[in-house]
């Protein structure tokens, strides 16, 4: 597995450390999951949004649609 090198704070270093070891695993480690899971999500999300643009529109209502006065009648609000 290609090895990479980032720089970080040391803020962020020392949390980073800190939660590695809560989890049982290395910084390295630690890092490649953000990465991997970020790359699965925006695959994920291209994904459905190729889906949702190849669907074609449906209908919103399986009945009669009202006119454009209907829908704008305000006395019927009253």
């Amino acid at each position: 597995m290609p090895h990479i090198t980032i720089a970080v704070e040391e803020d962020v270093l020392w949390w980073a450390r800190l939660r590695a070891a809560e989890l049982g695993t290395t910084v390295a480690c630690l890092v490649g999951n953000l990465l991997r899971d970020q790359m699965r999500a925006s695959a994920g999300y291209e994904a459905a949004r190729e889906r949702f643009v190849a669907t074609q529109p449906g209908k919103l209502s399986h009945g009669p649609y009202p006119s454009r006065d209907e829908l704008h009648d305000r006395a019927s609000l009253r």
